[in-house]
């Protein structure tokens, strides 16, 4: 999103930099969490009871009330209250607030607002009244076809027409510590998943050899993927890419893990569920530990002998659970996980069931990111991997996948229509992979970009962002994809782009 070249006087932008040089040097990132977060949850009631109630019904009085004690109390404690939100990140006066399964949907609903009405920062005056916070949240949620600029110019006047002093409000920008942060979750999310893909492999190779594997390593590992998922999952999803060939068996495990995750955030799960949800996926293919290695690699077609070994892999795998439970503690969920997640919804595939039953959700969950990452992984019997948005299409158009529609569709619309890693061919003759899916759900086709060639095919790196939703100065789209690609047939590695 393009931000406007100059404000109108009354939307008065902050001083250069994210927080006032002057600020309590007292207060600490814990504490300013800690009120910051209470203040984003009475932002957030606020804006629900005036949606829902009209003016002078008593919830919307009371939410008014609240906002206004919660910003005056951050006001007196810390000197200044800055609200800025930047990409998938809200900062409250530079810090950046922690992002968990209570706090998502007050989260995103913000961010969603503020980048709809073209507005990065909202930095709240002394003295600021419950009158003046209906005035603004009113606005904020008031219907409308015009562009994010459009609007930020508008809520400058109507604020200004309202004689309301106490907000000042600034583009969004991506300049200093947004950048610097990026750069740290980032570099969070490549040690987080190479521990987690070591921690993996010492577990298999335990089991290969008969030995108990470290549960507590495991755990450890599985809180690293739902924090990370929780704060910036793009990160992760990212390096789910390398898809390291040599390392598949246990790539694959910590792919499935963070695909999971993030699928059971999507759909509601609580932050204790997604714990357990992330050690079931984790463990999900642990029977192929007791599987020959010369089978699992095997290049050609398997013997019926060997295609029975496969299959074994399931009960195996509960064997190899039990086991380890009678020493730790490992949640029930994490054997039934990897009983079914080769079953289909109508309960065919594999093991075979003797009594009627029902798939668990986390089965459910697990069987799509299981697909998913296998269909689109190069191993021994598959040197030609699909494109992941051709699997998604595969999972969501052929009913004989088995797979949950719902399921399907809430993973379809957690990676877009064009997942994390795909190579596409865009109208300008250039070659872009895909970074992540846009923010903004009304535009799913048109993700966020980094542009890997030139129109003339010379090739880039690191590459430039760039988001297909952005348009010229006449409202025409500025880069359109038109196929997707192979990116072998380029020379093109897509997991370098991701480290």
């Amino acid at each position: 999103m393009s931000a406007p070249a100059k404000p109108p006087a009354s939307a008065k932008v902050p001083r250069e930099g994210l927080s006032n040089p002057h600020r309590n040097e007292s207060g600490s990132d814990a504490a300013i969490r800690k009120t910051g977060r209470a203040f984003i949850i009475t932002f957030y009631g606020a804006l629900r009871a005036i949606k829902l109630y009209p003016v002078e019904n008593a919830a919307v009085q009371k939410a008014l009330d609240d906002l206004t004690q919660s910003s005056r109390l951050m006001l007196h404690q810390e000197k200044e209250l800055e609200f800025r939100a930047s990409g998938e990140f809200i900062f409250i006066n530079a810090t950046r607030l922690r992002l968990d399964v209570d706090n998502y949907t007050s989260f995103s609903n913000l961010l969603s607002l503020f980048r709809a009405n073209g507005v990065g920062s909202l930095r709240v005056m002394e003295g600021v009244t419950a009158r003046e916070w209906l005035v603004l949240l009113s606005l904020l949620q008031a219907p409308g076809n015009e562009s994010p600029e459009e609007r930020y110019f508008q809520l400058a006047g109507k604020l200004e027409q309202a004689k309301v002093p106490s907000f000042e409000f600034g583009p969004p920008t991506d300049a200093g510590l947004d950048a610097e942060v990026k750069e740290q979750v980032k570099e969070a999310a490549k040690r987080t998943y190479r521990q987690s893909v070591a921690v993996t492999k010492e577990c298999i190779n335990s089991v290969r050899l008969g030995k108990a594997p470290n549960v507590k390593k495991l755990k450890r590992v599985v809180q690293g993927i739902v924090d990370a998922i929780l704060n910036d999952e793009t990160s992760l999803f990212g390096l789910t890419t390398i898809r390291d060939y040599d390392e598949y068996t246990f790539t694959h495990s910590v792919n499935v893990c963070i695909f999971s995750v993030a699928l059971g955030r999507r759909l509601g799960l609580g932050k204790l569920q997604l714990y357990d949800l992330g050690l079931a996926a984790l463990f999900h293919d642990i029977g192929k530990a007791r599987v020959p290695v010369d089978v699992l690699n095997k290049a050609d077609g398997l013997s019926e002998e060997e295609w029975r070994l496969i299959t074994n892999h399931p009960w195996l795998g509960v064997l190899s659970l039990f086991r380890m439970r009678g020493s730790q503690d490992l949640p029930y969920r994490s054997m039934v996980v990897a009983y079914e997640h080769h079953m289909k919804t109508d309960l065919s595939g594999y093991p075979k069931v003797v009594r009627p039953r029902q798939m668990s959700i986390f089965s459910k969950i697990v069987a799509v990111a299981d697909g998913f990452d296998a269909a689109t992984s190069r191993r021994a019997y598959q040197t030609d991997p699909m494109s992941p948005a051709a699997v998604l299409q595969e999972m969501r158009d052929n009913p004989k996948r088995g797979m949950d529609p719902v399921v399907v569709k809430a993973f379809i619309n957690l990676l877009g229509l064009y997942p994390v890693g795909t190579l596409v061919v865009l109208d300008t003759f250039e070659l872009g992979i895909v970074h992540s899916a846009n923010p903004n759900p009304e535009v799913m086709s048109r993700p966020i970009v980094r542009i890997v060639s030139d129109p003339q095919g010379n090739i880039l790196h690191p590459g430039t962002l760039v988001d297909m939703a952005e348009r010229n100065a006449s409202g025409v789209f500025v880069r359109t994809i038109i196929k997707t690609a192979d990116p072998e047939r380029y020379g093109i590695r897509v997991g370098d782009y991701f480290v």
